[in-house]
């Protein structure tokens, strides 16, 4: 029988780890146990319930004082199986109160350079924190709540049962905070050449806190960076403003008649078919309102039904354009909110970019259900709403604008309307899990973005993008599933590193088809529910059939780095028996094999006896040992009828046998790509699994043959695993370089910023 003795396969069973260790056991005790509610396959389970809150609000916007006055109320119903005695409320903007933990907590140092902005924010002395005049029952006797920072407490007169409902009512105001100089995701801005404000508003009611079935009450504190965690209802909601004020809010305007023009009604009915953005109100009309300013006032009112929360924005500045985007036999209106100061980008992309995200998502997700979709200008922030953000990317006072400028807004126009999707409607605990809104959301962006334009400069998505984050130093990183509030770099802990998860569960491990249908099944099973981490890992693998739990834990639950490293690469090629091959290959062999010493006898020696003396030599002397004989041949037919067919192909095939010896240095186990060079320029991939690793995830060997000779061979040779360290990813072995920044010390920090051809090429053009 045939042997090819120089194979040996083992399972190296030996090298397996302790259990505890072994990077694919199955996520058990990190998962919470499968219920009613929620069950193993991640859907909601048969006796699935969340609570309700719904909101009949009068708010004033001072634009005198800056100020908000607010009175609402608010219709609880308690559709869980518990009786609560009291219930909880959010008063998020007392964040900015002066006995706030949020500065307290806040580390701070001097250095060499710190900028006036960042001594203000050190000791500002604002007072934005809410002012509860007054709680009351539907009867409008008090009733006692207890502020806890950033909380309320509502004691209840009487148990609110299952099934129960209760109306209460709230009277605040608050100072608005001054964005740019205080921060914040809402605000005002000032522009001071024309003496007008800029008003993007949000958390500026007492919010009702989550209760549900994952957390009890989510009532912990915020600090700023968690965001916000909040049941569904319906709202009605009068904003009452300066006369020459525009409002664009979550929900539908119910008072057009009375606060719109008839001219502007007209292009509104008209922007419901329109292919490109019709103009409600001009940048001639917003010119004119704010340099006239009115001392009247006026009250929009919108509705909005199966929302979690409302916002608005109000100035007299603002430019408004719409177009309808179709959904089967529904129109939803994109929307933009701009000053003039934000032309001549917003009005060419804002609106276009609006239903290009809303279409796109709705593509791997579920059609946007929503009436419209808004994206507000303002400076240095972004932030998102139901049906409403607030977006920078702002140009040169000139009109010019760079191209980092350009993309960045496009970027975060995508970013902040896709919100809607992810946590708006697939309502998942911010506040918790920072990454299932923003991590999702900057996944689909990332895809949208792509299909804007090729080659868009996405910030995250492709796993290079994540190495540098990923191989940094582990005692300044944490992993995904953690707070918010505990992290080191949110951005990349939860925006980025997510995001690339995805793409490569998306592009590596599972493949398109696959994973498109189970995201898909997952938006679709939690769309206006609030799902925890477990629901969404447990959908994608009941929705593909892929086992991805060492796939959750190393991307999610450690921080370990991928770092896979082509230790060493053996050639074999197996002995065909054949003398007449066999031979000549065994001189050449070993005639590579010279040492020193006989180099230097050659030089030295110029006749040995042997040569000298003919009387010396016998048979020996004159032998050759790689003479093919009648015997060897004789002999090699002898063996070769005992072949097989399939052996005397691998004798007579001249095949190549490579065995590769991978080593896994930063711990975060993932498929081994490779790919093959040969000698005469072909090339193969062979994508080897990341269960590869199961036995020992340390060290794995594997052989690979091939009838040609491979030159080169490279691991990860896409850049599909967000590899740390290129330069062990190569036979022969091959060095990166790594290239270094020359710059000034007097570098643009503005916001944007980047070189400005566009401007270069107008003062060029005057010269």
């Amino acid at each position: 029988m045939f042997v090819v003795v120089f194979l040996f396969f083992t399972l190296n069973g030996t090298a397996q780890e302790n259990i505890n260790k072994n990077k694919f056991r199955q996520l058990k005790q990190e998962f919470a146990t499968p219920n009613v509610y929620r069950t193993a396959s991640g859907a909601p389970g048969h006796e699935y319930w969340q609570q309700k809150a719904d909101y009949v609000m009068d708010i004033k916007l001072d634009d005198k004082n800056q100020r908000i006055y607010g009175e609402e109320t608010v219709t609880y119903h308690n559709q869980s199986p518990d009786a609560l005695g009291y219930i909880w409320m959010q008063l998020d903007q007392n964040m900015r109160a002066k006995d706030s933990d949020s500065p307290k907590i806040r580390t701070s140092q001097m250095g060499e350079r710190i900028s006036v902005r960042q001594l203000e924010r050190m000791e500002s002395d604002f007072d934005g924190g809410f002012k509860i005049e007054e709680v009351k029952n539907a009867a409008g006797n008090l009733l006692h709540h207890t502020i806890v920072k950033t909380m309320m407490r509502i004691d209840l007169p009487e148990v609110l049962q299952p099934g129960e409902s209760i109306s209460f009512s709230v009277k605040w105001w608050y100072n608005i905070n001054n964005r740019l100089q205080d921060g914040g995701r809402s605000g005002y801005e000032y522009f001071e050449d024309e003496d007008n404000y800029l008003y993007t508003i949000a958390q500026f009611y007492p919010r009702m806190a989550v209760y549900n079935d994952v957390e009890g009450w989510q009532h912990k504190q915020f600090l700023g960076a968690g965001e916000f965690t909040l049941p569904f209802g319906d709202f009605e909601v009068s904003l009452t403003v300066p006369d020459d004020h525009v409002v664009g809010a979550t929900g539908e305007l119910q008072n057009s008649n009375e606060v719109l023009t008839e001219a502007q009604i007209r292009r509104f009915e008209k922007a419901k078919s329109a292919k490109e953005p019709v103009m409600i109100v001009s940048e001639d009309d917003a010119r004119k309102a704010e340099k006239n300013k009115s001392e009247k006032e006026k009250t929009w009112i919108f509705k909005a039904k199966n929302v979690r929360d409302f916002a608005f924005a109000s100035s007299r500045k603002f430019i408004w354009d719409a177009m309808g985007v179709k959904f089967g036999d529904r129109t939803v209106m994109a929307m933009s909110y701009y000053p003039k100061e934000g032309n001549p980008l917003w009005e060419q992309y804002s609106t276009r970019v609006v239903a290009h995200t809303v279409k796109t998502y709705s593509e791997f997700t579920f059609d946007y259900p929503y009436p419209v979709a808004i994206s507000v200008h303002t400076d240095r922030i972004g932030m998102e709403y139901p049906m409403i953000c607030f977006n920078g990317g702002r140009p040169e006072s000139d009109g010019t604008y760079s191209e980092r400028t350009k993309y960045g807004m496009i970027g975060v126009i995508v970013h902040e309307v896709g919100h809607n999707f992810f946590p708006m409607i697939v309502n998942s605990d911010e506040r918790q899990w920072t990454w299932m809104d923003e991590g999702l959301n900057t996944f689909l962006e990332f895809l949208t973005e792509q299909e804007w334009e090729y080659g868009f400069p996405s910030r995250a998505g492709q796993p290079y993008k994540i190495v540098d984050y990923m191989k940094g130093d582990k005692k300044y990183i944490s992993p995904i599933m953690t707070n918010s509030e505990s992290v080191w770099n949110l951005g990349s802990n939860a925006y980025s590193k997510p995001t690339t998860a995805l793409n490569i569960l998306r592009e590596t491990i599972m493949g398109r088809e696959l994973f498109d249908f189970a995201f898909k099944q997952y938006s679709q099973r939690w769309m206006f529910k609030h799902p925890s981490p477990e629901d969404f890992f447990r959908t994608m693998e009941d929705a593909s059939g892929v086992d991805l739990d060492w796939f959750w834990r190393g991307w999610f639950y450690t921080t370990d780095n991928v770092d896979i490293s082509l230790d060493k690469v053996t050639w074999l090629q197996p002995k065909t028996d054949n003398p007449e091959l066999e031979k000549p290959l065994e001189k050449k062999e070993d005639e590579k094999l010279v040492s020193i010493t006989d180099i230097r006898n050659k030089e030295t020696i110029d006749q040995t006896v042997t040569v000298i003396d003919p009387a010396t030599h016998d048979f020996y002397t004159t032998y050759d040992e790689y003479e093919v004989t009648k015997k060897d041949i004789e002999e090699y037919k002898k063996k070769k009828a005992d072949y097989s067919e399939e052996e005397n192909k691998i004798m007579e095939g001249n095949y190549n046998y490579y065995q590769l010896d991978f080593k896994n240095i930063g711990g975060l186990v993932m498929p081994i790509i490779l790919e093959f060079t040969f000698d005469d320029g072909t090339k193969e991939i062979k994508r080897i699994p990341a269960e590869i690793w199961r036995r020992n995830n340390v060290e794995v060997s594997k052989v690979f043959f091939f009838q040609k000779e491979v030159s080169n061979i490279t691991l990860d040779p896409f850049l599909e695993t967000a590899d740390v360290d290129l330069d062990n990813n190569n036979w022969p072995p091959k060095v990166h370089p790594t290239r270094f920044q020359l710059y000034k010390s007097n570098f643009d920090r503005r916001y944007g910023g980047g070189s400005n051809p566009m401007r270069d090429a107008q003062k060029k053009s005057k010269e």
